[in-house]
Protein backbone atom coordinates (compact mmCIF):
# COMPACT_ATOMS: atom_id res chain seq x y z
CA UNK A 1 0.00 0.00 0.00
CA UNK A 2 1.08 3.60 -1.12
CA UNK A 3 1.19 6.41 1.61
CA UNK A 4 1.62 10.03 0.51
CA UNK A 5 4.78 11.46 2.77
CA UNK A 6 2.28 13.89 4.47
CA UNK A 7 0.36 11.25 6.11
CA UNK A 8 2.95 9.30 7.23
CA UNK A 9 4.08 12.48 9.00
CA UNK A 10 0.96 13.24 10.44
CA UNK A 11 1.20 9.73 11.74
CA UNK A 12 4.08 10.01 13.26
CA UNK A 13 3.58 13.72 14.89
CA UNK A 14 6.44 14.66 12.97
CA UNK A 15 7.53 17.47 10.27
CA UNK A 16 7.48 17.29 6.86
CA UNK A 17 9.59 19.33 4.18
CA UNK A 18 9.18 19.94 0.59
CA UNK A 19 6.83 17.87 -1.75
CA UNK A 20 4.24 16.29 1.09
CA UNK A 21 2.59 14.39 -2.13
CA UNK A 22 5.03 12.60 -3.19
CA UNK A 23 4.13 8.60 -2.41
CA UNK A 24 6.31 5.71 -0.90
CA UNK A 25 5.41 1.86 -0.78
CA UNK A 26 8.02 1.17 1.24
CA UNK A 27 11.44 1.66 3.26
CA UNK A 28 15.21 1.03 2.10
CA UNK A 29 18.63 2.04 3.43
CA UNK A 30 19.65 4.56 1.17
CA UNK A 31 21.79 3.23 -1.43
CA UNK A 32 18.92 0.61 -1.78
CA UNK A 33 16.26 3.08 -2.35
CA UNK A 34 14.12 3.38 -5.33
CA UNK A 35 11.79 6.61 -6.03
CA UNK A 36 9.34 4.44 -4.58
CA UNK A 37 11.06 3.96 -1.02
CA UNK A 38 11.15 6.30 2.25
CA UNK A 39 15.15 6.30 2.25
CA UNK A 40 16.08 5.39 6.32
CA UNK A 41 19.25 7.83 6.48
CA UNK A 42 18.40 8.75 9.92
CA UNK A 43 22.10 9.43 10.64
CA UNK A 44 25.15 11.79 8.28
CA UNK A 45 27.34 8.43 7.91
CA UNK A 46 23.83 7.33 6.31
CA UNK A 47 22.65 10.23 4.27
CA UNK A 48 26.31 9.68 2.40
CA UNK A 49 24.58 6.75 0.60
CA UNK A 50 21.51 8.63 -0.57
CA UNK A 51 24.04 9.20 -4.24
CA UNK A 52 24.29 5.97 -4.44
CA UNK A 53 20.09 5.19 -4.60
CA UNK A 54 17.36 7.04 -5.94
CA UNK A 55 15.47 8.02 -3.51
CA UNK A 56 12.96 10.87 -3.65
CA UNK A 57 11.93 11.24 0.23
CA UNK A 58 14.19 10.07 3.14
CA UNK A 59 13.79 10.21 7.06
CA UNK A 60 16.24 12.41 8.34
CA UNK A 61 17.60 13.84 11.79
CA UNK A 62 16.42 17.60 12.83
CA UNK A 63 17.91 20.24 11.53
CA UNK A 64 19.23 17.96 8.15
CA UNK A 65 19.81 19.95 5.00
CA UNK A 66 17.59 17.93 2.59
CA UNK A 67 17.89 20.26 -0.31
CA UNK A 68 21.48 19.91 -0.09
CA UNK A 69 21.12 16.75 -0.09
CA UNK A 70 19.37 16.15 -3.22
CA UNK A 71 15.80 15.50 -2.03
CA UNK A 72 12.29 16.61 -2.94
CA UNK A 73 11.10 15.70 0.66
CA UNK A 74 12.07 14.36 3.94
CA UNK A 75 10.64 13.52 7.54
CA UNK A 76 12.58 15.48 10.26
CA UNK A 77 12.89 13.12 13.04
CA UNK A 78 13.83 14.05 16.94
CA UNK A 79 14.46 10.76 17.71
CA UNK A 80 14.53 9.16 14.33
CA UNK A 81 15.17 5.74 16.00
CA UNK A 82 12.25 6.11 17.74
CA UNK A 83 10.69 6.81 14.56
CA UNK A 84 11.32 3.43 12.97
CA UNK A 85 8.85 2.06 15.30
CA UNK A 86 5.92 3.73 13.88
CA UNK A 87 7.23 3.84 10.09
CA UNK A 88 8.15 -0.11 10.25
CA UNK A 89 4.29 -0.30 12.23
CA UNK A 90 3.11 1.55 9.21
CA UNK A 91 4.64 -0.04 6.66
CA UNK A 92 4.44 -4.02 7.85
CA UNK A 93 2.89 -5.99 5.66
CA UNK A 94 2.09 -9.22 8.12
CA UNK A 95 1.88 -12.66 6.98
CA UNK A 96 -0.47 -12.26 4.06
CA UNK A 97 -3.20 -14.96 6.13
CA UNK A 98 -6.49 -14.81 5.72
CA UNK A 99 -9.23 -14.12 8.05
CA UNK A 100 -11.99 -15.78 10.11
CA UNK A 101 -11.71 -19.31 11.32
CA UNK A 102 -10.03 -21.79 8.64
CA UNK A 103 -11.90 -24.72 7.51
CA UNK A 104 -9.22 -26.74 8.74
CA UNK A 105 -8.84 -25.62 12.21
CA UNK A 106 -10.36 -27.13 15.28
CA UNK A 107 -12.23 -25.02 17.47
CA UNK A 108 -14.18 -26.90 20.32
CA UNK A 109 -17.69 -25.55 20.09
CA UNK A 110 -17.45 -24.74 24.43
CA UNK A 111 -14.84 -22.18 23.06
CA UNK A 112 -15.49 -19.00 22.87
CA UNK A 113 -14.17 -16.79 20.56
CA UNK A 114 -14.82 -12.64 20.25
CA UNK A 115 -15.96 -10.51 17.33
CA UNK A 116 -13.25 -10.62 14.47
CA UNK A 117 -10.93 -13.69 15.33
CA UNK A 118 -9.09 -15.18 12.94
CA UNK A 119 -7.27 -18.98 13.21
CA UNK A 120 -5.06 -20.53 10.74
CA UNK A 121 -5.45 -23.79 9.66
CA UNK A 122 -4.21 -26.98 11.09
CA UNK A 123 -4.65 -24.68 14.34
CA UNK A 124 -6.46 -25.92 17.63
CA UNK A 125 -8.53 -24.54 19.81
CA UNK A 126 -9.73 -26.20 23.03
CA UNK A 127 -12.83 -26.40 25.25
CA UNK A 128 -13.31 -23.22 27.61
CA UNK A 129 -10.22 -21.47 26.01
CA UNK A 130 -11.68 -17.55 25.66
CA UNK A 131 -10.22 -15.41 23.04
CA UNK A 132 -10.27 -11.64 22.89
CA UNK A 133 -11.41 -9.43 19.78
CA UNK A 134 -9.35 -9.01 17.05
CA UNK A 135 -6.98 -11.81 17.66
CA UNK A 136 -5.08 -13.61 14.61
CA UNK A 137 -4.09 -17.04 15.83
CA UNK A 138 -1.49 -18.63 12.69
CA UNK A 139 -1.44 -21.77 11.10
CA UNK A 140 -0.28 -24.96 13.36
CA UNK A 141 -0.98 -22.99 17.02
CA UNK A 142 -2.54 -24.70 19.84
CA UNK A 143 -4.58 -22.95 22.73
CA UNK A 144 -5.06 -25.46 25.67
CA UNK A 145 -8.07 -25.71 27.66
CA UNK A 146 -9.67 -22.74 29.51
CA UNK A 147 -6.47 -20.48 28.16
CA UNK A 148 -7.45 -17.11 27.94
CA UNK A 149 -6.03 -14.48 25.58
CA UNK A 150 -7.14 -10.66 24.91
CA UNK A 151 -7.71 -8.76 22.54
CA UNK A 152 -5.89 -7.58 19.13
CA UNK A 153 -3.63 -10.44 20.17
CA UNK A 154 -1.21 -11.65 16.87
CA UNK A 155 -0.11 -15.37 17.65
CA UNK A 156 2.76 -16.46 14.85
CA UNK A 157 2.77 -19.87 13.40
CA UNK A 158 3.62 -22.62 15.95
CA UNK A 159 2.97 -20.94 19.01
CA UNK A 160 1.93 -23.21 21.61
CA UNK A 161 -0.35 -22.40 24.80
CA UNK A 162 -0.96 -24.44 27.50
CA UNK A 163 -4.17 -25.09 29.56
CA UNK A 164 -5.27 -22.23 31.40
CA UNK A 165 -2.25 -19.89 30.83
CA UNK A 166 -3.81 -15.79 31.13
CA UNK A 167 -2.74 -13.63 28.72
CA UNK A 168 -3.73 -9.68 28.41
CA UNK A 169 -4.07 -7.81 25.42
CA UNK A 170 -2.07 -7.34 22.12
CA UNK A 171 -0.42 -10.35 23.28
CA UNK A 172 2.64 -10.92 20.53
CA UNK A 173 4.68 -14.53 20.28
CA UNK A 174 6.81 -15.44 17.56
CA UNK A 175 7.04 -18.88 16.11
CA UNK A 176 7.68 -21.86 17.94
CA UNK A 177 7.26 -20.09 21.40
CA UNK A 178 5.68 -22.53 24.24
CA UNK A 179 3.88 -20.79 27.00
CA UNK A 180 2.58 -23.52 29.95
CA UNK A 181 4.65 -25.98 29.62
CA UNK A 182 5.41 -28.07 32.62
CA UNK A 183 8.12 -27.00 34.85
CA UNK A 184 11.78 -28.69 35.58
CA UNK A 185 10.84 -29.97 38.75
CA UNK A 186 12.76 -33.24 40.27
CA UNK A 187 13.58 -34.58 43.80
CA UNK A 188 14.85 -37.70 45.03
CA UNK A 189 13.26 -39.88 48.21
CA UNK A 190 16.17 -39.17 50.42
CA UNK A 191 18.22 -35.85 50.32
CA UNK A 192 20.78 -36.01 46.53
CA UNK A 193 24.16 -35.11 46.19
CA UNK A 194 23.01 -31.82 44.78
CA UNK A 195 21.68 -30.57 47.71
CA UNK A 196 24.23 -31.79 49.72
CA UNK A 197 27.07 -30.07 47.46
CA UNK A 198 25.53 -27.07 47.90
CA UNK A 199 25.52 -27.48 51.82
CA UNK A 200 29.35 -28.41 51.91
CA UNK A 201 30.60 -27.21 48.33
CA UNK A 202 32.59 -30.25 48.10
CA UNK A 203 33.08 -33.43 46.42
CA UNK A 204 30.55 -36.33 47.13
CA UNK A 205 32.98 -39.18 46.10
CA UNK A 206 31.27 -42.30 45.35
CA UNK A 207 27.39 -41.80 45.98
CA UNK A 208 24.41 -44.09 44.69
CA UNK A 209 22.55 -43.44 42.21
CA UNK A 210 19.26 -41.17 43.02
CA UNK A 211 15.98 -41.87 41.46
CA UNK A 212 14.43 -38.12 40.53
CA UNK A 213 10.92 -38.23 40.90
CA UNK A 214 8.56 -35.26 38.95
CA UNK A 215 6.91 -32.92 41.01
CA UNK A 216 4.19 -31.87 38.79
CA UNK A 217 3.19 -27.95 37.84
CA UNK A 218 -0.42 -27.25 39.43
CA UNK A 219 -0.11 -23.68 38.30
CA UNK A 220 -0.22 -22.09 35.09
CA UNK A 221 1.60 -18.68 33.63
CA UNK A 222 -0.19 -15.13 33.79
CA UNK A 223 0.90 -12.51 31.48
CA UNK A 224 0.04 -9.25 31.10
CA UNK A 225 -0.65 -6.53 28.74
CA UNK A 226 1.52 -5.58 25.73
CA UNK A 227 3.82 -8.71 26.16
CA UNK A 228 5.59 -10.10 23.31
CA UNK A 229 7.73 -13.39 23.39
CA UNK A 230 10.14 -14.13 20.95
CA UNK A 231 10.69 -17.55 18.54
CA UNK A 232 11.58 -20.38 20.51
CA UNK A 233 11.15 -19.13 23.89
CA UNK A 234 9.80 -21.18 26.42
CA UNK A 235 7.52 -19.79 30.00
CA UNK A 236 7.15 -22.63 32.36
CA UNK A 237 3.62 -22.92 34.30
CA UNK A 238 4.63 -22.38 38.06
CA UNK A 239 4.52 -25.33 40.71
CA UNK A 240 1.33 -24.44 42.86
CA UNK A 241 1.03 -20.78 42.34
CA UNK A 242 1.39 -19.23 38.65
CA UNK A 243 4.41 -18.04 37.09
CA UNK A 244 4.07 -13.96 36.03
CA UNK A 245 4.89 -11.79 33.29
CA UNK A 246 4.47 -8.19 33.80
CA UNK A 247 2.86 -5.59 31.40
CA UNK A 248 5.11 -4.51 28.03
CA UNK A 249 7.71 -7.19 29.13
CA UNK A 250 9.37 -8.38 26.14
CA UNK A 251 11.39 -11.36 25.74
CA UNK A 252 13.65 -12.13 22.95
CA UNK A 253 13.78 -15.60 21.18
CA UNK A 254 15.66 -18.30 23.14
CA UNK A 255 14.76 -17.25 26.42
CA UNK A 256 13.72 -19.30 29.26
CA UNK A 257 11.83 -18.34 31.96
CA UNK A 258 11.28 -21.38 35.02
CA UNK A 259 8.46 -22.14 37.21
CA UNK A 260 7.38 -19.71 39.66
CA UNK A 261 9.42 -17.11 37.94
CA UNK A 262 7.76 -13.21 38.90
CA UNK A 263 8.92 -11.31 35.85
CA UNK A 264 8.24 -7.21 36.42
CA UNK A 265 6.80 -4.70 33.52
CA UNK A 266 8.51 -2.96 30.99
CA UNK A 267 11.15 -5.43 31.30
CA UNK A 268 13.70 -6.94 28.31
CA UNK A 269 14.87 -10.44 28.32
CA UNK A 270 17.48 -10.53 25.33
CA UNK A 271 18.34 -13.36 23.72
CA UNK A 272 19.44 -16.54 24.97
CA UNK A 273 18.78 -15.59 28.52
CA UNK A 274 18.01 -17.88 31.29
CA UNK A 275 15.73 -17.70 34.40
CA UNK A 276 16.09 -20.22 37.08
CA UNK A 277 13.04 -21.01 39.22
CA UNK A 278 11.14 -19.00 41.92
CA UNK A 279 13.41 -15.90 40.83
CA UNK A 280 11.88 -12.57 40.78
CA UNK A 281 12.88 -9.82 38.19
CA UNK A 282 12.22 -6.59 39.27
CA UNK A 283 10.51 -3.30 36.67
CA UNK A 284 12.37 -1.88 33.97
CA UNK A 285 15.14 -4.48 34.19
CA UNK A 286 17.42 -5.41 30.93
CA UNK A 287 19.42 -8.59 30.80
CA UNK A 288 21.58 -8.79 27.72
CA UNK A 289 22.27 -11.74 25.75
CA UNK A 290 23.17 -14.91 27.70
CA UNK A 291 22.62 -13.78 31.15
CA UNK A 292 22.04 -16.39 33.43
CA UNK A 293 19.82 -16.00 36.81
CA UNK A 294 20.25 -18.79 39.82
CA UNK A 295 17.15 -19.62 41.67
CA UNK A 296 15.26 -18.71 44.73
CA UNK A 297 17.19 -14.85 44.36
CA UNK A 298 15.41 -11.52 43.80
CA UNK A 299 16.64 -9.03 40.94
CA UNK A 300 15.65 -5.26 41.69
CA UNK A 301 14.37 -2.58 39.74
CA UNK A 302 16.25 -0.87 36.50
CA UNK A 303 18.94 -3.15 37.16
CA UNK A 304 20.63 -3.73 33.85
CA UNK A 305 23.10 -7.13 33.48
CA UNK A 306 25.46 -6.79 30.61
CA UNK A 307 25.87 -9.57 28.00
CA UNK A 308 27.27 -13.53 28.89
CA UNK A 309 26.59 -12.30 33.01
CA UNK A 310 25.77 -15.11 34.90
CA UNK A 311 23.95 -13.31 38.41
CA UNK A 312 24.22 -15.85 41.44
CA UNK A 313 23.21 -13.63 44.30
CA UNK A 314 20.33 -10.91 44.93
CA UNK A 315 21.40 -7.43 42.96
CA UNK A 316 20.06 -4.44 44.10
CA UNK A 317 18.47 -2.11 42.65
CA UNK A 318 19.10 0.46 39.88
CA UNK A 319 22.95 -1.28 39.50
CA UNK A 320 24.53 -2.25 36.03
CA UNK A 321 26.62 -5.89 36.58
CA UNK A 322 28.46 -7.63 34.30
CA UNK A 323 30.87 -10.67 34.71
CA UNK A 324 30.80 -14.33 36.17
CA UNK A 325 29.88 -14.02 39.04
CA UNK A 326 28.20 -10.39 38.61
CA UNK A 327 29.76 -7.67 39.82
CA UNK A 328 29.19 -4.22 39.37
CA UNK A 329 30.32 -3.35 36.18
CA UNK A 330 33.17 -0.87 36.68
CA UNK A 331 34.52 -3.65 39.39
CA UNK A 332 34.48 -6.30 36.53
CA UNK A 333 36.10 -3.59 33.70
CA UNK A 334 38.86 -3.11 36.41
CA UNK A 335 39.13 -7.21 36.96
CA UNK A 336 39.70 -7.43 33.38
CA UNK A 337 42.20 -4.83 33.27
CA UNK A 338 43.88 -6.28 35.92
CA UNK A 339 43.52 -9.99 33.63
CA UNK A 340 44.87 -8.07 31.02
CA UNK A 341 48.11 -6.99 32.90
CA UNK A 342 49.02 -10.28 34.18
CA UNK A 343 51.55 -12.00 31.78
CA UNK A 344 53.41 -8.10 32.49
CA UNK A 345 53.16 -9.30 36.13
CA UNK A 346 54.72 -12.26 36.01
CA UNK A 347 57.58 -11.11 33.79
CA UNK A 348 58.38 -8.53 35.84
CA UNK A 349 58.49 -11.03 38.96
CA UNK A 350 60.73 -13.25 37.12
CA UNK A 351 63.19 -10.45 36.50
CA UNK A 352 62.73 -9.65 39.83
CA UNK A 353 63.69 -13.41 40.68
CA UNK A 354 66.47 -13.02 39.04
CA UNK A 355 67.91 -10.37 40.56
CA UNK A 356 67.67 -11.47 43.56
CA UNK A 357 69.22 -14.66 42.80
CA UNK A 358 72.11 -12.57 40.91
CA UNK A 359 72.47 -10.33 44.39
CA UNK A 360 72.34 -13.39 46.77
CA UNK A 361 75.75 -15.00 43.98
CA UNK A 362 77.54 -12.24 44.35
CA UNK A 363 77.59 -11.89 47.72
Amino acid sequence: MAYTIEEIATALAMKVVGDGAIQVDGLAEPADATPAHLAMAMKPEYAKDLENGSARAAVLWDGADWAEMGLEAAILAPRPRFAMSGLTRIMDPGQGWGSGVHPNAIVSPDATLAEDVSVGPFSIVEAGARIGAGTVIGPQCYVGTDAVIGVSGYIREGVKIGARVKIGDRFMAQPGAAIGGDGFSYVTPEASTVEEARKTLGDQGEAEAQAWVRIHSLGSVTIGDDVEVGANATIDRGTIRDTIVGDRTKIDNLVMVAHNVEVGNDTLLCGLVGIAGSTKIGNNVVLAGKVGVTDNIFIGDNVIAGGGTIVLANVPKGRVVLGYPAMKMDTTMEVFKGMRRLKRLFDDVADLKKTVSNSRKSD
